[in-house]
């Protein structure tokens, strides 16, 4: 039996492998039934990956993994891949986040995938609930702004795929954002690290 066509996933993984080149064997989380085969979960996987003070998260599945299916012939898929530093301070019960975490990703793959939805740097993600995003619902991150994560974006042989980092953000400055009050680059001309901080206070 031929082996699938894996050159897309391959990609991401070698893009990775560049940051954390002794991390061959990230921890690694992958739906029990595929969205192909009637499961809920669009992704086919989310990598982490160690990056000292952070955990850096990278989707697999809003490009394309395998075969070229799309017509169009200079993106892959949807185009991006989504990646979040989540920062180890605050976080009480590792594995309780890296599970809420990959939740997260999963519905905004469905957002994507069901609605039609890119996500592109310098955009904010606004729902309107005010409780933390983090697994215990604690925090003042109810939201994201989203950058163009240091990966860049990479030609893969199914096309171009952009790394888009999503910032976790407060519900004061994602309603500063929606009463156009400020903008997502001056917001993140303040947040220069790009990670997503339990633990912070909103910067307005």
């Amino acid at each position: 039996m031929d082996m699938p066509e894996t050159s897309g996933w391959d990609a991401i993984t070698q893009a990775m492998l560049t940051l954390y080149p002794d991390q061959t064997n990230p921890i690694h989380y992958a739906p029990v039934l595929s969205y192909r085969m009637g499961g809920n979960d669009p992704l086919d996987g989310i990598s982490i990956y160690d990056g000292g003070s952070y955990y850096h998260f990278v989707t697999y599945g809003f490009s394309e993994l395998y075969e070229k299916e799309s017509q169009h012939a200079a993106y892959s898929g949807l185009g991006f891949e989504l990646t979040l530093k989540l920062k180890k301070d605050g976080i009480r019960k590792r594995d309780k986040e890296y599970k809420n975490i990959c939740g997260i990703l999963q519905t905004l793959a469905r957002m994507s995938f069901e609605d039609g939805d890119i996500f592109s740097p310098e955009e904010y993600i606004y729902t309107g609930q005010t409780t933390g995003i983090d697994a215990d619902g604690s925090s003042q991150i109810t939201g994201f702004l989203t950058m163009e994560d240091k990966l860049g974006t990479m030609d893969t042989p199914n096309g171009k795929v952009q790394f888009v980092q999503l910032v976790g953000a407060t519900d004061a400055e994602l309603k500063a954002l929606v009463e156009d009050k400020t903008t997502v680059s001056a917001l993140l001309e303040k947040l220069p690290d790009g990670l997503t901080d339990y633990t912070r206070d909103s910067i307005l």
